[in-house]
């Protein structure tokens, strides 16, 4: 079992920055595919990123691409997502999720195994 945490939400003006911080517990976290994923109220979680195991290939939504970033210290078992020029409809909440059992791919809820609780992203016009 994986216990995951999200933090770092809040409350942003458009074109604000925000960091995401997940953190996962567990010694081998490093063999972990690491995601994110979001939900705005009456929508589905929609993919955001991904990471590889050991950081080396990275995959966005084209909603994220140029504007969010994702990396991960394997040492510190934490994933980040550093958001940039943020857009009201990048609102939801925001999940983090590990990939316990191996898959070649990294974009659909079922190709992860744990979940955190989610935190939650404000954009205001």
């Amino acid at each position: 079992q994986v216990h995951v945490a999200e933090s770092g939400g809040g409350l942003v003006q458009a074109g604000g920055s925000l960091r995401l911080s997940c953190a996962a517990s567990g010694r081998t976290f490093s063999t972990y595919h690491m995601g994110w994923f979001r939900q705005a109220p009456g929508k589905e979680r929609e993919f955001v990123a991904a990471i590889s195991r050991s950081g080396g290939m990275t995959n966005y939504a084209d909603s994220a691409k140029g504007r969010f970033t994702i990396s991960r210290d394997n040492a510190k078992n934490t994933v980040t997502l550093q958001m940039i020029s943020l857009k009201p409809e990048d609102m939801a909440v925001y999940s983090c999720a590990a990939q316990g059992i191996y898959s070649t791919r990294d974009r659909c809820l079922t190709d992860y195994d744990y979940w955190g609780q989610g935190t939650q992203v404000t954009v205001s016009s």
